[in-house]
């Protein structure tokens, strides 16, 4: 909580869609925990495809796709030195402590064997590129961490869930976002409804190139990171459970969920060297 208050206080010059924190307590015998205050922002969450406000609007799904990458795009834009944002991350050696990080979440949390994602982490550890520039990064970017206007899909007043920015490879954000767009339809996890009219993912790709000037050369590596990061962060979820961590019973398909995309990111490697 305290880390995303200084975070928040730190870009929200620099990003509108980053909310205003007013203050934050450190005293856990206040209310248990640190915490902190930040202003309200009104708008529309998109949890499971369109919204109910936007349902009259047959262009809401393409709307929603521009708005979300569009505002991706400008995040990656912000200048990181003179918004003197470098401090909130170290972008050297970035993508290794990702995948070393991610690896050892990924082995503390795993509750039986699947022997697929064993090849997957040793495959992100020998092919991991070299990072072409340096961004602010906000690390968990997607429709239900975001809200649209109330009455304007093409709008978006908020980027929420800002506990995991930091300073970083900007193709990483871009290719965990893009991993709600590559994923069977029964495995989407926090993604859209397959149905007309949302961008597909090479339209996506396109538009940030555009927005960015960025090149996108080597996204694969990072997309697969992306779904690999979200097998782990199921696993997580699913251990509690298993560990009697928590009961709700919504939790006990996720272990299935996590194989299952261990193995959908075992096939996007083994499809990369056909």
């Amino acid at each position: 909580m305290v880390r995303e208050f200084r975070v928040l206080r730190a870009v929200y010059p620099h990003y509108r869609l980053a909310p205003q924190p007013v203050a934050v307590c450190e005293d856990a015998s206040i209310i248990g925990t640190p915490f902190f205050v930040m202003e309200r922002r009104r708008g529309v969450v998109a949890r499971h495809g369109v919204p109910g406000e936007y349902r009259h609007k047959t262009d809401a799904p393409a709307q929603m796709s521009q708005a979300l990458i569009d505002n991706l795009a400008e995040l990656h834009l912000i200048d990181v030195e003179a918004a003197g944002l470098g401090t909130l991350g170290r972008p050297v050696g970035f993508l290794q402590r990702q995948v070393e990080g991610w690896s050892e979440r990924w082995k503390r949390a795993v509750t039986d064997p699947v022997p697929a994602m064993d090849p997957v982490m040793d495959w992100l550890a020998s092919e991991r590129p070299e990072p072409k520039r340096v961004a602010m990064l906000h690390q968990d970017y997607k429709f239900d961490n975001v809200m649209f206007a109330p009455r304007d899909p093409s709008r978006m007043t908020a980027v929420l869930d800002w506990e995991m920015a930091t300073v970083g490879d900007p193709l990483a954000d871009l290719g965990l976002t893009l991993t709600y767009w590559s994923l069977p339809e029964a495995q989407r996890v926090a993604g859209m409804e397959a149905s007309a009219g949302w961008w597909n993912r090479e339209r996506m790709i396109s538009r940030y190139e555009e927005k960015t000037g960025f090149s996108v050369e080597g996204l694969h590596w990072y997309e697969v990171l992306g779904t690999f990061k979200l097998a782990v962060i199921i696993q997580q979820i699913y251990a509690r459970f298993a560990h009697g961590q928590t009961t709700d019973p919504r939790f006990s398909a996720m272990g299935a969920m996590a194989r299952d995309l261990a193995e959908r990111t075992g096939q996007m490697i083994r499809n990369s060297n056909t």
